[in-house]
């Protein structure tokens, strides 16, 4: 790996801060019953939260490009921070549904602009063929906020209170605010386009076919994954006592899959590695609603999911990056508002399929047909390509 060890730990403050971004996302799903307990919803009224979060993130990533798109990148990633400390400290004290949903929503606005600024900064230290692979090692944040992050949070719910786990996520943002200070260093803004220059990508098919794969893919793996402590429990007969270990291994599954990405971007195309990977995960969403009932194949299951959801997620980062000529950020960003508007759709169709009575197990064969149809787009998005 060529990556001189400065500009590694550049890399590794920026990746702290995918930890502590989605460490705020997922937490919610780890933690969803003791919420719903708590504000006195039900579980798939819960799910609304998960989908304000991911609104947010929407609203976030278009709104940066239009307010800070030529500023210095150090500072517009220290002002996403702060953004986020605030929504998650307004989370920790929320007392009301409607309070809960407008704190996650704001929570949520940082998150697709600082993944997008964090790729540009990466791509930018890096030599061109490392690329993917520096992108890698941002989102592994997020992989290991799923290893250890989460299932702390899991661990502080059961313990002492949902509260007091996103009280440690909002104390995230600070520690990276002073690491970004220290170690990543000050770039100048993106070449100033003209406004309407950052949308003109837009009029090509390609970045088109990427978001619409990355958002039914998405959809389809958090139509199950957003409900999957009441899957576990319910279906497959896990110990809810149990569920910190399980996020630990969901998390373990999630480090796996992006760490594999970024070997599998030395030999092969970032189109050739999100097809794949996105095709095993649609099977293993169907293996889930096939054998669920089985806690064994459930396990191994939700390992192979999980694996894939981080695996397609730095090449299709790079693959809208590479298709944004001119509007780098947008393109970086709608990533991952395409993952979020998964998220949204994946819950808010999770939870109609729970209450029209199809029950937990379900969501993983709906989910299956959302990331089946995620793998077609980019098979014809690499055939596209190969031409």
């Amino acid at each position: 790996m060529k990556i001189r060890y400065p500009v590694f730990k550049s890399l590794l403050a920026l990746s702290l801060g995918t930890f502590g971004v989605c460490m705020s996302e997922f937490s919610m799903m780890a933690v969803l019953p003791e919420v719903a307990e708590s504000l006195s919803v039900s579980i798939p009224e819960a799910g609304h939260f998960i989908s304000a979060y991911a609104l947010g993130v929407c609203v976030g990533a278009p709104l940066t490009v239009m307010t800070a798109r030529s500023r210095p990148l150090r500072a517009i990633l220290l002002a996403l921070m702060v953004l986020f400390i605030a929504g998650n400290a307004l989370t920790a004290l929320a007392t009301h549904p409607l309070m809960m949903t407008a704190a996650r929503f704001i929570a949520g606005l940082p998150h697709g602009a600082y993944f997008g600024v964090a790729a540009i900064v990466a791509d930018k230290l890096v030599e061109k063929a490392f690329s993917v692979l520096a992108v890698s090692i941002v989102i592994a944040g997020a992989t290991f906020a799923n290893l250890g992050g989460v299932p702390c949070s899991t661990l502080l719910a059961h313990l002492l209170s949902w509260r007091m786990a996103y009280a440690l996520v909002a104390g995230t943002g600070v520690i990276v605010i002073v690491c970004v200070l220290i170690f990543v260093p000050k770039l100048p803004g993106l070449r100033p386009t003209g406004f309407l220059e950052q949308f003109r990508f837009l009029g090509r098919a390609q970045p088109w076919i990427i978001f619409l794969a990355i958002t039914l893919g998405n959809g389809g793996m958090f139509c199950w994954y957003s409900y999957v402590s009441p899957f576990l429990t319910d279906v497959s007969g896990l110990n809810p006592g149990k569920m910190t270990l399980v996020m630990a291994f969901a998390g373990a599954g999630m480090v796996l899959g992006n760490t594999l990405s970024g070997k599998l971007s030395v030999r092969f195309s970032p189109a050739a590695i999100a097809a794949g990977m996105q095709g095993v995960l649609a099977a293993s969403l169907l293996a889930l609603f096939l054998t669920g009932e089985s806690l064994t194949a459930a396990l191994f299951f939700l390992f192979l999911c999980t694996a894939c959801l981080f695996g397609v997620s730095a090449p299709q980062q790079m693959l809208l990056l590479q298709n944004a000529r001119g509007g780098e950020m947008l393109g970086s960003a709608m990533a991952q508002v395409g993952f979020n508007i998964g998220n949204a759709l994946g819950a808010f169709f999770g939870g109609l399929s729970i209450n029209a009575g199809f029950g937990y197990a379900g969501t993983a064969c709906l989910g299956a047909a959302g990331a089946a149809a995620g793998f077609l787009l980019l098979l014809i998005y690499a055939r596209r390509e190969k031409r």
